[in-house]
């Protein structure tokens, strides 16, 4: 099976001569600043009126009261809604500091791929239910969530929304964004695959989870970050990464969760992650399923006698991306 190069050196070559790495550097730093800004804003208000209910109900406000909000159905979607910050910070950064619509960094269509989106999270979904089998035969521990069927119907919509803010931001910016310009000023995967792929692993570092079952989640989501950076080189679009990308966290948050702080609208809930009764082996059993629930992604995905394969998205010449003129 090979893989042509054809879309990603399209979509490489397609920044214009404002991407520099002065400029690069400049830009992140202004998402960062965004995204920063963003969950502040969201984040303190939040809390804000969850204390002022707390006290109108007659429970004591006190020092942890955010945590209690952050673990609240409306704290987790706050937290969604926060990677909003980095969708506005990367729309000024191409308007502003790149001088090219945001939509170049969609792929050499300037647009989403519907098809590879759907044909993604297709994919993820059935990678996922044979890793939850494999998690489920290491620990044999599921229950019903605490979340009705009722309230899990109504706030569906609303969690898929959000969920894909969230999802899409961080593909927008470590799958679109940094590998783009980086491939345009450096040559070796290295630089413009690596960077950024150590940048989003080290993100989902958890505090609250012992440094075992850390060290094993990062190699499950940096296995997969590695395969949602192949499909974006396969493409040269984001199309499928992000399909895959909301696929899997739409799983997590809806379906089974394995995590006790984003678990209030799933409905089953399995041994987490972040608790006690993994040792050493479970980690690197964890791992390894996450390794092979992302290479099957892949195969899936790039296949060629794959029902669910993806096509390369090709502009008709190598082009510069869309530009806005001078102001």
């Amino acid at each position: 099976m090979q893989i042509d190069p054809q879309a990603f050196e399209q979509y490489r070559q397609s920044p214009n001569e404002k991407t520099t790495l002065v400029r690069l550097i400049l830009g992140t730093l202004i998402v960062v600043i965004a995204w920063i800004v963003a969950t502040f804003a969201t984040v303190s208000a939040g809390a804000y009126f969850h204390a002022v209910q707390l006290a109108n109900s007659g429970q004591p406000v006190n020092s942890s009261v955010m945590a209690s909000f952050m673990a609240s159905p409306a704290g987790i979607l706050t937290a969604l809604m926060s990677f909003a910050g980095i969708w506005i910070g990367l729309w000024v950064v191409m308007r502003w500091v790149h001088r090219e619509r945001i939509g170049a960094l969609f792929g050499n269509s300037s647009r989403i791929s519907r098809d590879a989106f759907f044909k993604g999270l297709v994919a993820v979904v059935i990678t996922s239910v044979i890793s939850e089998v494999l998690l489920y035969l290491l620990r044999p521990e599921i229950a019903r969530g605490s979340i009705s069927i009722g309230s899990w119907m109504l706030f569906l919509v609303p969690i898929v929304i959000l969920t894909f803010i969230q999802t899409s931001s961080e593909e927008l910016l470590f799958r679109g964004y940094l590998p783009r310009a980086l491939a345009k000023l450096f040559r070796s995967p290295i630089i413009w695959g690596v960077i950024p792929l150590i940048m989003f692993t080290s993100l989902h570092w958890s505090p609250t989870t012992g440094t075992t079952m850390n060290l094993a989640g990062l190699g499950a989501i940096g296995a997969f970050a590695i395969v949602l950076m192949i499909l974006v080189y396969v493409t040269g679009n984001l199309g499928a990464a992000f399909g895959a990308h909301l696929g899997n966290n739409l799983f997590g948050f809806l379906l089974i969760s394995h995590q006790e702080s984003y678990n209030a609208f799933a409905l089953f809930t399995a041994a987490p992650l972040e608790g006690p009764g993994w040792d050493s082996t479970d980690a690197l059993l964890v791992t390894a399923i996450g390794i092979v629930a992302s290479v099957l992604t892949l195969l899936l995905l790039v296949h060629p006698r794959s029902f669910l394969r993806v096509s390369p998205d090709l502009a008709a010449n190598i082009r510069q991306a869309p530009q806005l003129a001078p102001t």
